[in-house]
């Protein structure tokens, strides 16, 4: 007897199939097959030869693969009992429910007291699959591996792309070709980290960002996790999801990975990126105000660092209103004694030395000139040097010898106290003061994986945002440390880089694009002087590149020469007005024929306007610019597009090409087929064009 289930999302069908109550496993994924596609056939069609050196019987790639069942790969659950022997489990059928969108199977090791649970939530809109694997045992256990429904690798792809980094380079993308073993990726780190970012892309052969077919994962989950991409002896590839090995630490009856978010993609990694951004921002974040537009953002840190003085950020607010800002963010240095990075912290009560009257004047100041109140948090984290952990240094997590990160150790979030005393803390300040932000921060690993942890974090904001659903939360750590769905349920912006060097946040943001809208991607205009690069950058490259995501300042205003105000004030006044279409557009990334432009699309769902930036961030090695390509366009419409900064163009550009001083009217077949011929410009230079249907 053989059960088949599909799932379909209007742009990808999934086909589960099994032999009589065994495990099933995915005999299709791809384009959306036709309704009556008879779905026995295919799990038939899907079997493999058998010749010599083999089992006389395929074990079956399923949604667990079993090694009770001989599988000769990586196994979906690995387990052991009480006394820490091996458990080999083998499921059979229980149940299975369907409706037009959800999937649950439910499978029972009679023997072992197991149950298996995999659950499928399709989502016609977005066309993302929501996809999560439990296991429920009649006794304590422990679990060393426990994957998210286990899905094959497209045969006819050459590499997959995941994604790695570091602290001010953040979303690498890593191009590894397949070959027989296995690519494995692990946060060990206890958040989802700079290092791995919890996203993989298959692409197939021929897929660029525009065009081909590409498959996509992401992980929604902030501790450490693991991805296992293997190519068996035989030749299929199955792509593994779940918690790091071991995080979770003690004997339990209950486990569930996280959801796993998978799509399919027939318009190369644009249609990837596209499902992703709009199911993050339209399905994953809730938006405490969500009829308000996103408010132009400055953050003092790079402007005083830990040296608060009234005074001096009631001038800095003034200057930062009157150039767009409708935000200001308070950062590290308010509380305790925080004159520098080795104390207070855990301790959230204002430092009375620099505020003898408390942040209310300071938040009245900012009040009357129109902006909203931000504070910074770093609550997961303790110094040695505080009155907390002079009162409670068994709050700790992990050893006491253990190495210091930025002079600082972990809270141990697993232990209630610590919630409560945290809880207690910041409900005060939010209570007593009026806020409307808070940068959540965290600025170190731990000192080992462990889920307990991320669970903790989890059930405090969760607690936050209940009691105060007015307030919008950052998740800042280190930079891009802790990105993923799983804390964005919690939040709604996301600290990309801790760089501020326009160059470098023009590639992390152009690969971020992949997985994050422009909603929840916070770019802000950096100093003159990077301080994380030393790279002295023009105010236009600046101002445009934090443009081009949720726009904000982290400069000292009084260091800005008269024409640079100017600049990044007609660059913020533009933002503004376009922020209302901007903040649910497609991000779309181009195929640049030019290595030295890293080029992207802003589209509307309407596909009635759309903003192409394009920053050449090297020496291009033709002469003038190669015709950029657009993307996604209604082929039959006609677009004008404009230059919207012709008047940066430089003097050696000498010559009259259209752009420069009038609009291009095209069809759109002629943007994407042809494409726009833009001016000459320097190296770490941006041009932005501006296009409408007519």
């Amino acid at each position: 007897m053989t059960h088949t289930y599909r799932i379909d999302t209007g742009r990808q069908t999934l086909v589960l199939a099994a032999r009589n109550t065994r495990l099933p496993q995915v005999v299709y994924w791809g384009a959306p097959l036709p309704a009556d596609e008879d779905l026995a056939m295919l799990h038939a069609a899907h079997a493999i030869d058998i010749t010599g050196g083999m089992l006389d019987e395929n074990p079956d790639l399923s949604l667990c693969p079993e090694a009770s069942r001989s599988f000769p790969g990586q196994p979906g659950l690995i387990l052991r009992d009480a006394g820490g022997a091996p458990v080999l489990a083998m499921f059979s059928l229980v149940d299975a429910v369907q409706t037009a969108t959800d999937l649950r199977l439910t499978y029972r090791d009679a023997d072992n007291g197991l149950d298996l649970i995999c659950t499928f939530l399709s989502d016609p809109e977005t066309h993302i699959i929501t996809c999560q694997t439990a296991l429920n045992a009649e006794y304590p256990v422990y679990l060393d591996w426990l994957a998210a429904p286990v899905l094959p690798a497209p045969q006819h792809s050459e590499t997959m792309i995941d994604i790695s980094g570091r602290w001010c380079g953040e979303f690498q993308l890593a191009h590894t070709p397949w070959s027989a073993g296995i690519r494995l990726r692990e946060s060990r780190t206890g958040r989802s980290g700079h290092e791995h970012f919890p996203g993989l892309i298959v692409p197939c052969h021929g897929a660029t960002n525009t065009q081909g077919e590409a498959y996509a994962f992401h992980y929604g989950w902030s501790g450490g996790h693991r991805m296992i991409a293997e190519e068996l002896a035989d030749g299929r590839r199955q792509i593994q999801w779940g918690h790091a090995a071991g995080s979770d630490t003690q004997a339990a009856t209950h486990f569930s990975t996280a959801p796993l978010y998978i799509n399919y993609s027939d318009s190369g990694l644009n249609g990837c990126a596209v499902a992703f951004q709009r199911h993050l921002r339209d399905r994953i974040v809730t938006w405490p105000k969500p009829d308000t537009p996103r408010p132009v953002h400055y953050n003092c840190w790079e402007a005083v660092y830990f040296d608060h003085k009234l005074p001096v950020l009631k001038d800095i607010a003034t200057r930062a209103a009157a150039l767009g800002a409708e935000r200001f963010v308070l950062d590290d240095g308010w509380f305790g004694r925080r004159d520098d990075d080795t104390t207070s912290l855990s301790d959230w009560i204002v430092d009375a030395r620099k505020y003898p009257q408390g942040l209310q004047p300071l938040i009245a100041h900012i009040h009357g000139l129109g902006m909203t109140f931000g504070l910074w948090f770093e609550p997961e984290m303790i110094n040695e040097d505080s009155d907390t952990y002079r009162t409670h240094p068994g709050w700790v997590l992990g050893r006491a010898d253990q190495t210091r990160g930025r002079q600082q150790l972990v809270l141990n979030m697993a232990l209630p106290a610590v919630r409560e005393y945290l809880y207690g803390r910041i409900a005060a300040i939010l209570t007593d003061h009026p806020i409307d932000y808070i940068k959540w921060d965290h600025n170190r690993v731990l000192p080992m994986p462990d889920a307990a942890q991320t669970r903790g974090t989890y059930a405090l904001l969760d607690r936050l945002r209940v009691d105060f659903p007015a307030v919008e939360i950052e998740s800042c750590a280190s930079g891009g440390g802790r990105i993923d769905f799983g804390i964005l349920q919690r939040t709604q912006r996301v600290w990309l880089s801790d760089s501020n060097d326009a160059l470098e946040r023009l590639r992390i943001q152009h690969d971020a694009a992949l997985f994050l809208p422009m909603a929840v991607t916070g770019s802000h205009v950096g100093p003159r002087i990077c301080h994380t690069s030393g790279r002295t950058l023009d105010m236009s490259l600046r101002a445009w590149v934090a443009a081009q995501r949720h726009m904000g300042f982290e400069m000292d205003p009084r260091e800005l020469t008269d024409h640079e105000a100017a600049v990044l004030s007609k660059v913020t006044g533009w933002w503004k007005q376009n922020r209302h279409w901007l903040h649910s557009a497609d991000i779309l990334r181009l195929d640049s024929a030019d290595p030295a432009v890293i080029a992207e699309q802003q589209l509307a769902r309407d596909k009635a306007r759309f903003v192409v930036f394009a920053g050449k961030a090297a020496t291009s090695t033709q002469i003038v610019p190669r015709p950029l390509r657009l993307t996604g366009l209604d082929g039959q419409a006609r677009y004008r597009v404009t230059l919207v900064n012709r008047d940066e163009a430089p003097g050696l550009s000498r010559g009259a090409p259209l752009l420069k001083s009038g609009s291009l009217v095209a069809s759109g077949t002629y943007l994407m087929q042809h494409g726009v011929t833009l001016p000459w410009s320097f190296p770490d230079r941006i041009w932005v064009l501006q296009g409408e249907s007519l």
